[in-house]
């Protein structure tokens, strides 16, 4: 087979593919419930170890093929492994591989879309950690490619296959609160300070040119490579893409819409850590729909970030309240509901308490792998999710509000704020390893 490149990855955005319908969404040859998974993994830190223990507790799964540019990670992640495993630190290798089903990529995010996407072209299903892409135009690609290849694609996001969310998102749709118009979703813990780096020598265990693949080229740091990426623009999505994304997701899924927003407000900043993180610590966002743009059609979702606090509404650090015009409801990944009327009073309901469960998300994945139906958390969802956590930081990193066309995906007259929808890319494996 031929190995798709970074150009070929950038120009799959020509494509019409994005109107497909769901219908479309089925692999040919299907059929067989039964079949033999062999699976993957893009990534063998700390998320791809432990999903690589998931997927292996589903029966008819062959993990087969692990893959890393850190030799020392690579080691660890052979020791995962049920049996003999093929290795590489190369994905296009793994790829060519035609016996491979499906693939987890559980990368430094600003791998996850490129990676999925490659994975998508060479005719794999993918199971994609969340966020499912470090930019908005990453994520419309994405979901262009699993259209246009007929493949299964499930976001991390696993409160979609959660039990609990399920029962508490068909309530809200029964009308439990009445009409709900307005969410606020937060995500509040303390984390640590990063410190300052100076950029240095990568540790030779790590091929640092294709840990940074696709992404411009900067110097190796300490403080950046491999576990601090998720604060640095270059390579991350923040807090609010790292770990709010779960919540946004709820809260998006709670309250009803099906699109992006038209409006997005942001203030916040660095307000606490004194160190390199690029990202805010602090964070209140909001996103306006319009709906049908009559009076009764607009919804707001509300999200809020403090990196530095664990004082918490509802003793819990992560959570959403839904507002309706009957009734608010309280809704914990943690593993809380709780449903108050039109005056405040405690209603009673028969949803069983349970945390976010990413056993069930895989079962999921694997089962639409076999049979090809719409996994709970289609890349379609993911892309409209993660797509917040990018409009979100793009409006606090720029400290001001701007509207974005939800049809085109393009933010309206700010060209500084529509560059940031997208970024450059290098074809870092159009020359010779190490030039």
């Amino acid at each position: 087979m031929t190995s798709p490149t970074r150009r070929q990855f950038l120009q799959s955005g020509t494509t019409a593919a994005a109107s497909l319908s769901l219908a479309s969404y089925v692999h040919a040859g299907n059929a067989d419930a039964n079949k033999t998974l062999q699976v993957a993994l893009v990534g063998c830190g700390g998320r791809g170890s432990y999903l690589a223990g998931v997927f292996q507790s589903n029966p008819g799964v062959r993990l087969t093929w692990i893959c890393d540019v850190d030799t020392r990670r690579l080691q660890n992640g052979q020791k995962l492994v049920r049996g003999s495993v093929k290795t590489s630190d190369d994905i296009r290798k793994v790829l060519a591989d035609d016996s491979l089903d499906a693939v987890i990529v559980a990368t430094p995010d600003h791998w996850h879309s490129p990676a999925a996407i490659l994975a998508c072209e060479a005719g794999k299903h993918v199971y994609v950690e969340k966020p499912c892409s470090h930019n908005v135009r990453e994520g419309r690609l994405l979901v262009e490619s699993a259209r246009r290849n007929k493949r299964v694609v499930q976001h991390g996001t696993q409160v979609r296959s959660t039990t609990m969310m399920i029962d508490a998102v068909k309530l809200l749709r029964g009308g439990i609160i009445g009409d709900v118009k307005i969410c606020k979703a937060w995500n509040i813990q303390k984390r640590g300070n990063i410190g300052h780096g100076k950029p240095g020598t990568p540790p030779s265990t790590l091929d640092y040119d294709n840990w940074v693949g696709p992404a411009e080229f900067i110097p190796f740091q300490a403080n950046r490579t491999p576990s601090g990426w998720h604060w640095w623009y270059h390579f991350g999505t923040g807090d609010m893409g790292n770990d709010g994304v779960h919540d946004i997701d709820y809260a998006r899924w709670g309250l009803g819409v099906d699109t992006h927003p038209s409006l997005v407000t942001a203030t916040g900043g660095k307000f606490f850590f004194d160190d390199d993180q690029q990202f805010p610590d602090t964070q209140l966002v909001s996103f306006q729909y319009p709906g049908g743009g009559k009076t009764g059609d607009q919804k707001i979702l509300v999200y809020e970030q403090r990196l530095w606090s664990t004082n918490y509404p509802h003793n819990v650090d992560s959570g959403v309240e839904f507002y309706g015009t009957g009734g608010q409801m309280f809704l914990s990944r943690r593993g809380k509901i709780a449903v108050y009327d039109a005056r405040n009073q405690r209603v009673n309901v028969k949803v069983t308490p349970e945390a976010q469960n990413a056993e069930k998300h895989v079962a999921n994945f694997l089962q639409c792998a076999r049979s090809g139906e719409t996994p709970n958390g289609d890349i379609a969802l993911g892309h409209l999710t993660t797509s917040l956590c990018h409009l979100g930081n793009v409006a606090t990193r720029l400290g001001r509000s701007f509207q974005f066309d939800p049809t085109t995906e393009q933010v309206v007259d700010d060209t500084e704020a529509n560059s940031l929808m997208s970024r450059p890319y290098r074809d870092h494996w159009g020359k010779p390893k190490g030039a």
